[in-house]
Parts: C-alpha cells; sequence; structure tokens
C-alpha cells in the first residue's frame, strides 16, 4: 500500500469514528471519488480495521463505524497541528476573545497529554521551530475591551438556550439600563455583536445586535426559548459586511479597483457573495450584496485612492473625500 492510501485509510477510519459512522456517499464526497472506489476502501477499511461494524440506517443505506479506541494510537497528532492550534489560540488572544482561548488551551492540554513520551520531544522541536517561523504571538494592534464574566454568561445561555439578563448601554445613552433578551447567535470582528431578541419588544420583532463590549453586566436565567425557525447564524453574518448588519443598508455593493490594484484586490475574499470581473482597462469589478457601510469605510480608506466606489450612492459620497493618494503600500 502506497503512503497516500495509507494515510486515506487512516482519514477514512477516522471519519468512521462519528457517531453515525460513514456511507459511500460521505467517503465519495469526502474523496471525490467514484461509487465502486468507496466500495474497495470499505473493503480496506474492514481489512485494517477488524472492529469495523456494518450497519443499515433508516434510509436503507449502509454505514460503517469504527470504535474510536481502534483508532487512537493512529492519532499523534503533527508538529504542524500543534503548531496551528497554538496560532489559533495566540489569534483568540489578540481578538479579544478570552474565553474561547481559554476553552481552545484546555483542548491543547488534553491532546498533548495524549501524545505518546517517545514522539513528545521530536514534535516540541519541530513545533518550535514552526511557531518561531510564523511568529504567531508578535500580532499587535486594537482590540475590544471584553469581560471574561460577560462573556462566561453569553456562551452560558447559548448553550441552553437560555433567556439572557443584561445591562446594556446604547451609544447615545449615559448609563447602561436592564434588558431581558432571547440570544440567537454571537456575530466576531472588529467588533463582538451579539444577536438577540429583546424579549420586551412585540412577537416577529427583528433580531437587533448588542455590542459585546456595551454590556456591561450579563447573568443567564432559567428561562428557556425557541430560536426563531430556520434561523442561521451563518446566513445572518452574510447580511453584513463586517460584525454589524442593517436592513435599511443592505443591498448590492460595486467597487472598481485601479489596473495596478487590480492584482493585489484578487488576493482578497471582500464577503462570501462577491463576484469579480476584469475589465478591458485591467481594473476589476467586485460587487457582492451585503450592510454595514461605516464599516466598509474604514476597509476602505485603507487602499486610499486605488479603489472607487460604484454603488450605493450613499457609501460612495462617504468615502469620496477621504480617498488619498500618498499611501506607500496596498493593503
Amino acid at each position: 500500500m502506497s503512503f497516500v492510501k495509507a494515510q486515506e485509510l487512516v482519514r477514512l477510519a477516522m471519519m468512521a469514528t462519528r457517531r453515525r459512522g460513514v456511507s459511500l456517499g460521505d467517503i465519495a464526497e469526502e474523496f471525490v471519488c467514484s461509487h465502486r472506489t468507496a466500495q474497495r476502501m470499505t473493503d480496506a477499511l474492514e481489512t485494517a480495521f477488524p472492529q469495523t461494524v456494518q450497519t443499515i440506517d433508516d434510509d436503507r443505506r449502509a454505514r460503517w463505524t469504527v470504535p474510536a479506541r481502534a483508532v487512537a494510537p493512529l492519532l499523534t497528532p503533527s508538529a504542524e497541528e500543534l503548531a496551528a492550534l497554538s496560532t489559533a489560540i495566540a489569534e483568540l488572544d489578540a481578538q479579544g476573545m478570552p474565553t474561547e482561548a481559554a476553552t481552545a488551551r484546555r483542548l491543547e492540554r488534553k491532546v498533548r497529554a495524549l501524545i505518546p513520551p517517545e514522539a513528545g520531544t521530536r514534535l516540541a522541536v519541530d513545533e518550535e521551530a514552526l511557531l518561531e517561523a510564523l511568529g504567531h504571538a508578535a500580532r499587535p494592534g486594537p482590540r475590544p475591551a471584553s469581560s471574561g464574566k460577560v462573556d462566561a454568561a453569553i456562551y452560558e445561555a447559548l448553550k441552553g438556550p437560555f433567556l439572557l439578563r443584561i445591562m446594556y448601554r446604547r451609544r447615545l445613552q449615559d448609563r447602561p439600563t436592564e434588558r431581558v433578551v432571547a440570544p440567537h447567535g454571537l456575530l466576531l470582528g472588529v467588533r463582538r455583536y451579539l444577536v438577540a431578541r429583546d424579549t420586551a419588544k412585540v412577537k416577529g420583532a427583528r433580531l437587533q445586535h448588542y455590542r459585546v463590549e456595551e454590556i456591561h453586566e450579563a447573568h443567564v436565567l432559567d428561562d428557556s426559548f425557541e430560536l426563531d425557525p430556520g434561523f442561521s447564524i451563518r446566513e445572518h453574518a452574510e447580511r453584513g459586511f463586517g460584525s454589524f448588519e442593517s436592513a435599511a443598508e443592505h443591498g448590492e455593493v460595486v467597487w472598481r479597483f485601479r489596473p495596478d490594484a487590480a492584482e493585489q484586490a484578487r488576493r482578497f475574499v471582500f464577503h462570501p457573495t462577491q463576484t469579480a470581473e476584469e475589465l478591458e482597462d485591467g481594473s476589476l469589478l467586485v460587487r457582492f450584496e451585503a450592510s454595514g457601510h461605516l464599516e466598509m469605510c474604514w476597509h476602505l480608506y485603507s487602499w486610499g485612492d486605488a479603489v472607487e466606489v460604484l454603488a450605493p450612492e450613499r457609501l460612495a459620497a462617504m468615502v469620496g473625500r477621504h480617498r488619498r493618494s500618498d499611501f506607500a503600500a496596498l493593503p
């Protein structure tokens, strides 16, 4: 068996440790292979792992399951994987997300505890070299302040889901006021926003966004609630350019990057819904649908006069007088 085939077999075994196991369709999708190749892979799985169990699910499809204990000895993490985990923890700290960073550190400790002693020294040396090259800890820059107690309460409420009593200060308020909200999700970005419904509003009122750094206190209540039917935090997040979303601003956005900036702009994904079109003069036209004009302005400013806003007019007016030509480099 080739080295690549052996890697694929271990990968398949890891997939098969899931509660529902793995089907031929799952294998074909994961490995981009034919149905017949997927069948050959299950044959190899049963040969390499005699503990494999084949069952028939409710849809009359065959599924293969492997006990996790049979695969565990093969799952020693690589130096690259350990370095990626350490880098992710540093990024969470840098983004002002201490609760998530602490959770990731607990996971890291569990993973390292399972590494065989004979492999630990070699991995530590390789990981140290990678981390030094990545410079993961050297990321300066501003980030929002956060409260560990507020973060913990938000996560507890989201897991329930439970209602959350918060002391929240709006932008034009002098002091925070009490609200009881039904949390649906958390948007991460330059700022963090709690997506929630104010229970004091009439039933059917739209979800609101609460800036996490303006939540001065948060307490989880015993009352649970039902999430809005069909709500998806991913789809909700795509309505904004950053972490802010406004129904009033939502619409088509069109930016044109100069020919000398087009190559750099191609390396960016400005929004998940974007399309890009290269024009005859070499400039690049980027289109997407989103809201959050202020966050767009913050990003557009960094491009100086290398980008022109074609739509919407309101956004063009906001950035028109601030397009500079003396920036020494593009983002």
